[in-house]
């Protein structure tokens, strides 16, 4: 259950960091509409979240793969892009984003988990959506591969995106623009990473997250 929150998510590349469990996914669903609300407002672009407004302004990539593996990655991508109803022109441009060009004709299930995530990635950005939403896009993934991701997020950023990117792992905090620290349903910290460091007098987002779990508690 998510409570007390009240928050705006601009533009750079923004970090939900929690451990698992503590709210994250459901937090991300409600922005893109596949959560149902109790109470509250849930507002994207001065629309209500999920609305057929957002349909092409919005990327959303799960946990898991949402890619069909016994297609190619070329396949995968005409198909999403005959859904969304986009040009063939931003099936190429996909793939190209996401560095897998090399593979457009390789089966998806027969691509490692990393190539398997950028699939996924690439069928969120055939509409070159405005926010982007990864929920752990990173999970289970090499430090070459994580590293690659990041890079890949931040280019997206600076080429006008706004990326939520939630994760449980601390040491990916560094790479964001800006940390909104969950813990049980709420936010407990929201700054950049040089700010909540500062505020709690640590040295690692880590150890300033346990530092402000403390806070909380006492």
């Amino acid at each position: 259950m998510l409570t007390d929150l009240d928050l705006t998510i601009g533009g750079g590349v923004t970090g939900l960091l929690g451990p698992s469990g503590c709210g994250k996914s459901t937090l991300m669903r409600a922005l893109v509409g596949v959560q149902r609300v109790a109470g509250g407002e849930v507002t994207v672009f001065g629309e209500p979240g999920g609305s057929k407004a957002l349909r092409n302004r919005v990327g959303y990539v799960t946990q898991a793969a949402s890619v069909y593996d016994d297609l190619t990655v070329a396949e995968n991508l005409k198909f999403f892009a005959r859904v969304l109803a986009v040009g063939p022109d931003e099936v190429d441009r996909a793939i190209e984003s996401v560095d897998l060009r090399s593979h457009r004709d390789q089966v998806v299930g027969r691509l490692s988990g990393g190539q398997r995530s950028r699939v996924s990635l690439a069928v969120a950005l055939l509409t070159t959506p405005d926010l982007l939403v990864l929920d752990e896009p990173t999970v289970g993934l090499d430090p070459v591969l994580r590293r690659d991701l990041w890079a890949l997020f931040h280019r997206l950023a600076d080429d006008g995106a706004a990326v939520l990117v939630s994760s449980h792992v601390m040491d990916e905090a560094e790479r964001c623009d800006r940390l909104l620290l969950m813990r049980e349903g709420r936010i407990l910290a929201d700054g950049t990473p040089t700010e909540i460091k500062e505020k709690t007098a640590t040295h690692d987002v880590e150890s300033a997250f346990l530092a402000i779990v403390e806070q909380d508690a006492a």
